[in-house]
């Protein structure tokens, strides 16, 4: 009977432990209000931005336990804006996002390391079908009630098939694309 009793108040105490654990870390949802996705590339030279206008995601963060740190962001690619209607057309179709395939593009964490100036992120990102590893500097700030993720993952859009046909030619579009993140999450108490 006190072996029974052993079992259920450790049963006990790990069930209460982990909840605590849960709640400690729980992800904060990004303020989508206030969040913003751009991606930059050249057209013959000359740097072209459109924004993602549909993001999502979910963000831990406490520079104290950094081991916990966890973020994750989903970019719907077809409310990517040029400025454009038929620029924003071409770029949903099939050599570029493939939005009827792929809706979809995203960031999830592995890991956050600090560094000199700010962190070091590094996670899976996945567009078009496609996951690399990446790594890449992110800064935080407070900015009132919200903790402020600035930084810039600068991918291959060819080793993604992005810009396939004709446009995989890099004389015309640069295979290098800036993607400017400025996160905004409510920081935990």
């Amino acid at each position: 009977m006190l072996n029974m009793a052993n079992r259920i108040y450790t049963a006990l105490f790990v069930a209460t432990t982990m909840t605590l654990l849960t709640t400690s870390a729980q992800a904060a949802p990004i303020d989508v209000t206030k969040s913003l996705v751009t991606a930059t590339g050249k057209q013959l030279g000359v740097p072209v931005t459109g924004k993602f206008k549909k993001i999502t995601g979910d963000v831990v963060f406490n520079p104290a336990q950094l081991a916990q740190a966890k973020a994750k962001i989903e970019i719907d690619v077809g409310s990517y804006d040029m400025g454009m209607a038929d620029y924003n057309q071409n770029i949903i179709g099939a050599d570029w996002f493939n939005v009827a395939k792929f809706p979809k593009a995203s960031f999830v964490s592995t890991s956050m390391k600090a560094t000199g100036a700010g962190y070091t992120l590094t996670g899976q990102f996945t567009l078009k079908g496609r996951v690399q590893n990446v790594s890449f500097p992110v800064t935080v700030k407070a900015e009132g009630a919200n903790q402020i993720f600035d930084g810039v993952l600068t991918v291959k859009r060819n080793a993604f098939g992005v810009g396939s046909g004709d446009w995989a030619d890099t004389s015309v579009v640069s295979d290098d694309v800036a993607i400017k993140f400025h996160i905004a999450a409510p920081a935990k108490k």
